[in-house]
């Protein structure tokens, strides 16, 4: 895959058939930007950033102490998705999509969020 395929902007990765929407949130969880297809309100895409950050900041802590206690390299952290119900939430670094599951190619959407 090409390296430039990995780092699509926003509006490219609201094209992908079931991206509600796409956006990127700072390392403490604050909206940094976002966009959606349809209508999702700024204050769900306000809590699903804090959900976003504070889910990140965990996923470092384990992977350093793993790291640490057991020699084993999960650092940096890259990537997460959550999926529950109908909705799945892909992260990459501080950018992330909200997909409707039922609707979307899960591995498309983890190559083009640089999951590659």
């Amino acid at each position: 895959m090409d390296k430039n395929e990995c780092n699509l902007s926003l509006d490219e990765l609201l094209k992908f058939d079931g991206v509600m929407a796409a956006g990127i949130f700072s390392s403490e969880g604050k909206l940094v930007e976002y966009k959606s297809r349809d209508t999702m309100p700024k204050e769900m895409a306000e809590m699903t950033a804090k959900f976003c950050g504070a889910v990140s900041i965990m996923f470092d802590a384990l992977a350093s102490a793993y790291s640490q206690l057991y020699k084993m390299n999960w650092v940096p952290q890259n990537n997460w998705m959550y999926s529950g119900g109908d909705w799945t939430v892909m992260i990459s670094g501080t950018r992330g999509v909200f997909v409707e599951k039922s609707k979307a190619d899960l591995k498309k959407l983890f190559t083009a969020l640089g999951m590659c």
